[in-house]
């Protein structure tokens, strides 16, 4: 287990994650509050860019679960926050499954690895039948 990141947390917006289209919408709202946070282009591409597969990965492998997404304050720096939690089959293997070019389907091996290097914290909690939790921040600069 990664330990979850600290900060104080604003109001935070839950998402379903049921279907292809709660992605979309998913990543939607992360762009949105990226943008409200006044994050750089390039970052709210990468925040957005592991959102995205973070919340492919909780519909795809955990079976549906939710995003929930807030602004977050830390040490004067601002972020955005997101949370997926499913009550999937979760991780057997953490440490495989984080790393870069392994797939458990057909994918190209790139979630959860490439959501870690994505973004400026990073934690996943995760116990096989219990589900999986991963929580990413990225904090403007």
């Amino acid at each position: 287990m990664i330990t979850a990141p600290a900060g104080t947390e604003g109001e935070q917006q839950t998402l379903p994650i049921a279907s292809n289209d709660d992605v979309v919408r998913a990543r939607q709202l992360v762009r949105t509050l990226a943008q409200q946070c006044k994050l750089s282009l390039v970052d709210q591409t990468k925040l957005v860019t592991a959102a995205s597969e973070l919340a492919r990965n909780t519909l795809v492998h955990g079976n549906g679960g939710t995003m929930r997404v807030g602004l977050v304050d830390k040490g004067g720096r601002r972020g955005v926050s997101a949370v997926f939690q499913d009550t999937g089959p979760g991780i057997p293997d953490l440490e495989l499954a984080l790393t870069d070019g392994w797939t458990s389907g057909g994918g190209m091996g790139l979630g959860l690895s490439g959501a870690r290097r994505l973004t400026d914290e990073f934690a996943i909690d995760t116990e096989v039948g219990r589900g999986t939790v991963v929580t990413v921040v990225k904090w403007t600069r």
